[in-house]
């Protein structure tokens, strides 16, 4: 599943994937617990794909940063986004030593958490592992 599909809705909480568009807005799934519902036009929605990390250089796509943190924990899921700052902070030094600690705050770190934890229970971060591999297999 590409991450396009996957959205994050401001106000509420988890991941949602897109279903199908309605005549006033957006018909998504809660990832979660597989509840359909709508969502209006006028609501903040944004597709996690889209989704990027500040590094001290470039923008690093978040599907490149669950890609690290999949090396990482060996596809098992991470330390829980209710972690204390530091180990939060530890953590991300770890899995994304370039990231930059000015515009990178706590609070973006448990994001982050939380969405892979709930795409790897899922089983959506091997599979963007896999295609990632495919992808560079036919570059070659």
């Amino acid at each position: 599943m590409d991450l396009k599909d996957i959205l994050t809705i401001s106000g509420q909480p988890g991941l949602y994937k897109f279903v199908a568009q309605s005549s006033n807005g957006i018909i998504v799934e809660s990832l979660a617990d597989c509840k359909r519902s709508n969502v209006s036009a006028s609501s903040r929605v944004s597709s996690i794909g889209e989704i990027a990390i500040y590094t001290d250089s470039d923008d690093m796509p978040i599907e490149k940063v669950f890609q690290s943190i999949y090396r990482d924990t060996d596809g098992k899921e991470t330390i829980s986004h209710k972690s204390s700052a530091d180990e939060l902070k530890s953590y991300f030094e770890k899995i994304l030593p370039e990231y930059d600690r000015d515009q990178v705050h706590v609070s973006d770190m448990k994001k982050v958490l939380s969405w892979y934890n709930i795409l790897n229970s899922k089983g959506m971060i091997d599979l963007i592992e896999k295609e990632e591999e495919e992808v560079a297999e036919e570059n070659k």
